[in-house]
């Protein structure tokens, strides 16, 4: 027997405060609501639904008393699709709002606090992002083939005709992705497109999940060669991508400061912003403060976009990485790029690791670069090692905290510095940096 929903609430407050996804708390007897599309000290009409006893959804029905900081979002989708969630606030602030989220983890989750705080790392907020997941639906109801992102607190995809974070190559691509889909025999068995775009060409990975027929596929040729473009096909797991046209696209990006080309696969792992990311390298590498006899340990490394640019200046380099495809492409990148003095290593640092062989040699750097899991499994082996510095880049500021807590805490290190770099400008995304060190 279904439990009889709750009715609906309509409520009136002032926003307190921002979540760390940019959710605007009010508070409905002292029960927290969380709005999005709010910003702090707005006084809002909103709805919900009892259902939780700590906290509920809300949904914005009005903005009575605006915030100076609101300005209008410059995406006709914006409040429909789920992809952003701070058009409404000025970039500026929306920086501050970042910072905040990562001091106030550091505060409450790792009781720690930074001796100084980095300028946040910037970049044009508008077209950026280079990689990409895009979702695809045909919708037997509209006749229509959807390309996007799904609708805010949604399962189901926006009806979106472009997305103005997307570097242009796709977000003003999105029509024309779907009227293409659409004139396949099996436009119903396209489940997404993967992105990434490079300075030299754009590539789109098409998850088939039936058979393309030989004029589907002439069909994907012919857009691929009118538009200049690479397409691939994915009819499986990932390793069945293979180039549809042309037939051997070579993708790769610059470090033009290190003489770096990091060549790479379209499903790899690559940071979505390629203006942020040569900054954020620079910046790391300047933390670290390297010199030809640092021997420095990379630990989540990638294809090398750290490990590279680093062995440009120290003795060696020792990166370790749990995905081994990535790291025979980060050998390939190594070895393209004439650069010897680096070895690399698959492991699963989630796991056990204590005998690994590149754990015997001695290290004064350390890099670490960890999915939004954090490096807590490999902290007691970090503790052993007794490195004098460390630059911890993070995507989740609450696994840096916590991870920041046991580094300060337990293990004898300063947090030096600490700081935000804007690498999904318009999200709640905070891709932070800090500096451990130990005397």
């Amino acid at each position: 027997m279904r439990r009889k929903q709750k009715p609906l609430q309509e409520h009136e407050a002032v926003v307190e405060s921002l979540t760390h996804d940019g959710k605007g708390v009010c508070r409905v007897d002292g029960k927290a609501i969380f709005v999005s599309g709010t910003l702090p000290g707005e006084r809002v009409r909103f709805s919900f639904r009892p259902q939780k006893r700590k906290y509920d959804e809300g949904q914005l029905i009005e903005v009575i008393e605006a915030s100076p900081d609101r300005i209008e979002p410059e995406c006709q989708h914006y409040g429909l699709c789920g992809g952003c969630s701070f058009m409404h606030l000025d970039s500026e602030k929306q920086l501050a709002e970042k910072q905040k989220v990562l001091l106030d983890g550091l505060e409450h989750i790792g009781k720690v606090s930074a001796s100084e705080i980095l300028p946040p790392l910037t970049t044009e907020p508008w077209a950026y992002r280079r990689k990409a997941r895009l979702g695809v639906k045909y919708v037997f109801k509209k006749e229509k083939v959807l390309v996007g992102f799904r609708e805010k607190n949604s399962p189901y995809l926006a009806d979106l005709t472009r997305c103005e974070v997307l570097h242009p190559a796709a977000g003003l691509r999105l029509t024309e992705f779907s009227d293409l889909i659409r004139g396949l025999s099996v436009y119903d068995k396209i489940a997404q497109i993967e992105v990434a775009i490079t300075d030299d060409i754009s590539a789109f990975v098409f998850r088939n999940l039936a058979e393309l027929s030989e004029e589907d596929k002439q069909k994907l040729i012919a857009y691929a060669q009118q538009n200049d473009i690479a397409i691939y096909l994915q009819p499986k797991g990932p390793d069945t991508v293979t180039p549809l046209y042309p037939e051997n696209p070579r993708l790769f990006y610059r470090l033009d400061e290190y003489n770096v080309e990091l060549d790479f696969e379209p499903t790899d792992f690559t940071q979505v912003n390629q203006d942020i990311n040569p900054r954020m390298v620079a910046l790391a590498l300047e933390l670290l403060e390297l010199d030809k006899n640092d021997h420095v340990l990379e630990l989540f490394c990638g294809l090398g976009n750290f490990t590279l640019p680093m062995a440009r200046t120290a003795a060696q380099v020792t990166g370790v990485e749990g995905d081994a495809e990535l790291i025979a492409r980060a050998r390939q990148n190594a070895q393209r790029n004439n650069i010897t003095n680096t070895d690399l290593h698959v492991a699963n640092l989630m796991e056990d690791v204590s005998g690994a062989s590149w754990l015997k040699a001695d290290y004064n750097r350390l890099l670490l670069d960890p999915p939004r899991s954090g490096a807590k499994e490999i902290l007691p082996l970090i503790a052993k090692m007794d490195i004098p510095r460390i630059v911890y880049v993070s995507c989740n500021p609450s696994t840096l905290a916590r991870d920041a807590g046991t580094l300060v805490n337990e293990m004898g290190y300063t947090l030096e510095k600490a700081g935000v770099m804007d690498m999904f400008p318009h999200t709640a995304h905070v891709e932070s940096i800090a500096l451990f060190t130990k005397k």
